[in-house]
């Protein structure tokens, strides 16, 4: 999928960019390079973290030329940016996986007592490990 930015610069500033089909993504950087990669970057974590939240990921994808009539975007810079959205799919994917049996016993009294699957109990530690680490809270 190619998403629709604006990209502005000023003559002492960043290069910063808006997202127009998605409500409040935004994002700079010190080069035109870093500002599209910033940016793609953050669409894909507020789609992930519309994922994670359970809330529908609506993306409409504008014609630029549509956008340019938009009084906000007067003198912007327009590109595409690509996503693979596939790899942002939230349908539950089957995987087989080999644990030792006191760990599985483990994860499902405890998933269990808290009213979960040990599916989610498991992609809910997994994503806290992730965040943790790449918050540089994490070890290895």
């Amino acid at each position: 999928m190619h998403i629709p930015v604006v990209i502005f610069k000023g003559a002492a500033s960043v290069f910063g960019v808006n997202v127009p089909d998605i409500q409040g993504v935004h994002s700079w950087g010190d080069s035109l390079e870093d500002a599209l990669n910033n940016v793609r970057a953050a669409i894909t974590i507020h789609i992930e973290t519309l994922l994670e939240l359970g809330e529908p990921v609506d993306i409409t994808q504008s014609k630029i030329e549509a956008l340019q009539a938009y009084p906000e975007h007067a003198g912007g810079i327009w590109a595409l940016v690509h996503l693979d959205l596939e790899k942002l799919d939230s349908k539950p994917e089957r995987i087989n996986i080999s644990l030792l049996h006191f760990v599985l016993s483990k994860i499902d009294r405890y998933a269990a007592a808290r009213h979960e699957t040990h599916s989610g109990l498991q992609s809910r530690a997994a994503l806290s490990l992730i965040e943790a680490e790449a918050k540089g809270g994490g070890s290895r």
